[in-house]
This record gives C-alpha cells, sequence and structure tokens, in this order.
C-alpha cells in the first residue's frame, strides 16, 4: 500500500511528488511539503505554532471553511506535528488544557490524568463486522473545505428511527477508499447489526473485513475537540505505511454518552504482523 502522510509543519496531506519539500541538492522528502520545506530548510524558520495556526487558517479560510472550524481543527491536530511536537518523534504522550485560550502560545498545557497517546496503545486483530446507519461519500479535502457531510450524518443518524438500545456502541466507519487519505471514501454513521439482518428502506451498511488495527484513544473532553486531536495522532503516526485503508472506525461506547466528556477510541487498519 502507498505511504500516503501529511506535511509534518502545515498538515497538508501530500498527494503528489510536486508537493514534497526537498533536501539540500534536491532530493525530495515525504516529511515535509514544498511550502513549508525547501532545499533542507524550513521557508519560515521563525514561525511559531500560534503562527502557522493563523496562516493555516487564513488559506482554509479562503477556501470556504468556516474561520473558528478551521482554527479549531488545526489547534487540535498540529501540536502533534513533527515540527512542534516538543520533543520530535520521540515524545509518546501529550497533555491538553481543558481549554485553550485564543491568545495561548503553548497548546500543551498539561492537565493531571487526561493523556493522548500519539502512538497506538494497542493492537488487536477483529473478526468483521457489517454496520448498518447513514452513509455518503467525500474526501479530506472536501471535509477540511467546510462543505462535509460528516456533522450532518451524525445528525441525520440520531434523528433517525433506526436506533439500537442507548447504551450500544456507535460506529464513525470510513471504508471503501479509492486512494487512502487523498482520495474518495464511504464515511458510514450508525451500529453493528447481524450480517443477516434486514435493513429499512434508506439504511446503509458497510463490511468490514477481518483486520488487525492500531488504536488511538483520545483523552476526555468534548466531542468535537478530541476527535480532532485523536485524528491528528493517527496523521503525524511514523508508521503511515502500516496502514491497509481496509476499513477504520471510531468506536463511541459507554464512555462517549455526555457529548461534553467523550472517549473515543480510533481503529485504524494496518498490516498483520
Amino acid at each position: 500500500m502507498m505511504n500516503v502522510t501529511v506535511c509534518q509543519s502545515c498538515g497538508m496531506p501530500l498527494t503528489t511528488p510536486a508537493q514534497f519539500g526537498t533536501e539540500t541538492g534536491g532530493n525530495t522528502t515525504r516529511e515535509y511539503c514544498i511550502y513549508c520545506y525547501k532545499e533542507g530548510k524550513f521557508e519560515q524558520p521563525d514561525i511559531t505554532l500560534e503562527g502557522m495556526i493563523e496562516m493555516c487558517t487564513a488559506i482554509l479560510n479562503q477556501e470556504g471553511m468556516d474561520e473558528e472550524s478551521a482554527r479549531s481543527m488545526l489547534r487540535n491536530q498540529l501540536p502533534f506535528l513533527k515540527r512542534w511536537n516538543a520533543s520530535g518523534s520521540e515524545r509518546k504522550n501529550v497533555t491538553f488544557g481543558a481549554e485553550l485560550s485564543e491568545e495561548s502560545a503553548d497548546l500543551n498545557q498539561t492537565t493531571r490524568n487526561n493523556t493522548l497517546s500519539i502512538e497506538p496503545i494497542r493492537y488487536v486483530t477483529l473478526p468483521g463486522k457489517r454496520l448498518a446507519g447513514v452513509s455518503a461519500r467525500t474526501t479530506n479535502a472536501i471535509e477540511m473545505s467546510g462543505k462535509g457531510c460528516i456533522q450532518g450524518l451524525w445528525n441525520s443518524y440520531f434523528a433517525s428511527d433506526y436506533q439500537p438500545t442507548p447504551e450500544a456502541p456507535r460506529y464513525g466507519c470510513y471504508a471503501d477508499y479509492t486512494d487512502g487519505i487523498n482520495g474518495e471514501y464511504t464515511i458510514l454513521v450508525g451500529h453493528e447489526v447481524g450480517p443477516d439482518e434486514a435493513l429499512p428502506e434508506g439504511v446503509n451498511s458497510v463490511e468490514l473485513p477481518p483486520a488487525t488495527y492500531a488504536v488511538f484513544t483520545s483523552r476526555k473532553g468534548p466531542m468535537g475537540e478530541v476527535v480532532g486531536e485523536a485524528w491528528g495522532a493517527v496523521w503525524s503516526w511514523n508508521n503511515q505505511g502500516e496502514r491497509t485503508f481496509t476499513g477504520d472506525f471510531e468506536l463511541y461506547d459507554e464512555r462517549s454518552l455526555d457529548p461534553e466528556n467523550v472517549q473515543v477510541d480510533l481503529y485504524i487498519a494496518v498490516r498483520q504482523g
């Protein structure tokens, strides 16, 4: 499987060789984009993390994303990237304050016993699953543009009559990838159903094959913050080449009943062994 990644400075998905940064002498690097890193040097060597967030917020806003949504997403994701991670790839955990103020230059304020690992907390092998709910086709570029569908799918799912018991786990599933993180995929919001269960009209399903998963677990906090942070850890993970894209999912169980104090697991399909 292709080794897809994001720029470890600005978070931009690197989809073509033309976007890769260059080392001294012109060799390309997949760690950084050409806009951040050229000829072995950062284009803006003195920019701060806060400055990078504001610059990228302006770019995403020009591309149609709501300014506050863009800033919130970047605050959740950029601190995990190699350029901004205090000890580079060696640091395994990041701690967070309950809130991040607009003026704060230190996005990694510490709070006791609320730690998010930027490495998988475990690997598990699971049998196949059939998930059913509401779904759509989208891309990361669309979701980052402010014109995405994921939040709408969650709203539609919880407004529907097709619901299991309140304590049953819910899933945000990403499947049928065409080109890893770069192309289209199906997003399905729903719950697990039996392999032969008949589904009501308008309800879609996704079949996940048996797979091994790297599991990332978020800190506890508001859903809109902690899920983005957890995905930021996935995107900055050094072992992107392990991903198989046979289907990934977010698991919302009994730890997710209070939307202001959620803890979610991300299951990322990887090669066995």
